[in-house]
């Protein structure tokens, strides 16, 4: 044991004995010594076993995340090393990238430290409070590694709250950007604004399926709900879809939406609404005879649940939206759509897709599948990693 170091005794049968790297409070038979909240912490098993090192935070439902099976600390040393590593799986799987995930939590071995990359610029969110504690030397070791033009801390999450962390956004090095355009590995274009865009700026996990679907949507109208800034639609626009139309609530982000249009020289249509009301009323017109106006739908929406606890309203959502969809589009038409939230199973979404095809007297047929860009690694042991999934179907004849 590490001199000072306090611990935790774990009971048996928490998650951890079956692979997992997350202590809850109510795993946790005895505590030693007085560890201070976001202190590295020993893990043991009733038996005296060594378990691992973690940081402990105590006002936390996840008391103590494990970093390490050895008795180790956090220090510039581990940060090097482990963000080294992480680039290199990296470079490795996607070649070079101007938007990349850098750094991914318990997927780089670094529980609550994200590293987004944007061209020469890094943005860090730090979500757990050893993490925060631990700023300076992370900055150190992102300069040092990388050398970078600017790295900006972004801690402005939610989740900030349930670990104790004051919400704060500062350039920690060189001189904060203003806008500016970077490109994904497949040559869209986007504009870049660190400070107002959503997560660190861009969603990162859906840059490569922005193409793959718009493969399906060559010659066909198409609806991008829930569009953010617009990835998908500009995609299908640019693959040769006959029309496109993005709708966001977000007045913002349909702003961003036209001028990405504009950089990447696509034409589309951009609006802001509620997109459930939008469905909701066309679809009330489709079912009154009216005429089709989209044969490709994309249904990417935030999650619509953080926590267990709005799983029911969640899926009456997912299936509301689905079953508009396939009300509104034609025989023969493509429904691509994603759940990006790690509560609801590929299991339970196609449920849900599949009550809602009933509902809507039609036959889905599935043309492809999706998951979250490599730059976001899923560890087989720790089932939250993997949080993004995504189907496209075709709408068959009946029989």
């Amino acid at each position: 044991m590490l001199k000072g170091m306090g611990g935790l005794i774990i009971a048996p049968k928490a998650r951890i004995f079956h692979g997992h790297e997350w202590v809850y409070g109510s795993e946790v038979r005895a505590t030693v010594g007085e560890p201070k909240p976001g202190e590295v912490v020993f893990l043991k098993d009733q038996k005296d076993r060594f378990l691992g090192s973690a940081m402990y935070n105590p006002r936390s439902q996840i008391i103590a995340r494990r970093f390490s099976r050895r008795r180790q600390e956090l220090n510039g040393e581990l940060f090097r090393r482990r963000m080294a590593q992480a680039a290199q799986l990296r470079e490795r799987l996607l070649g070079k990238q101007e938007l990349l995930r850098l750094v991914w939590s318990e997927s780089d071995g670094l529980p609550g430290l994200l590293v987004d990359r944007y061209g020469e610029v890094l943005v860090v969110q730090t979500l757990t409070l050893a993490m925060n504690l631990h700023l300076e030397e992370i900055t150190e070791s992102l300069r040092t590694l990388f050398s970078p033009r600017c790295i900006y801390i972004r801690n402005d999450a939610p989740v900030l709250a349930a670990e104790g962390i004051e919400p704060a956004c500062y350039t920690a090095y060189g001189e904060f950007p203003g806008p500016f355009v970077a490109e994904n590995g497949d040559g869209l274009k986007f504009m870049i604004n660190l400070a107002q865009g959503q997560k660190t700026g861009l969603y990162l996990d859906q840059l490569s399926n922005y193409t793959r679907v718009a493969r399906l949507a060559v010659g066909r109208r198409v609806l991008d709900t829930f569009c953010n800034q617009g990835g998908f639609a500009l995609a299908c626009a640019r693959a040769g879809a006959s029309e496109v139309t993005a709708v966001d609530i977000s007045e913002s982000a349909v702003e961003s939406v036209r001028t990405n249009a504009q950089l990447n020289g696509v034409q589309l249509v951009a609006f802001a609404e509620n997109v459930f009301d939008l469905l909701a009323r066309e679809s009330e017109k489709r079912r009154g005879g009216g005429e089709v106006k989209w044969d490709h739908i994309i249904l990417d929406p935030p999650s619509f649940t953080r926590n267990r606890k709005g799983m029911d309203g969640a899926l009456r959502g997912y299936k509301e939206i689905h079953l508009r969809a396939m009300q509104l589009l034609p025989v023969g038409g493509v429904l691509s759509t994603f759940c990006c939230s790690h509560h609801i199973s590929r299991e339970i979404f196609l449920q849900v897709i599949a009550a809602a095809a009933v509902d809507a007297h039609c036959t889905l047929r599935l043309v492809e599948e999706y998951d979250q860009r490599l730059d976001h690694p899923v560890l087989l042991n720790i089932p939250e990693t993997r949080y993004l999934r995504g189907f496209s179907f075709e709408l068959v004849p009946g029989r």
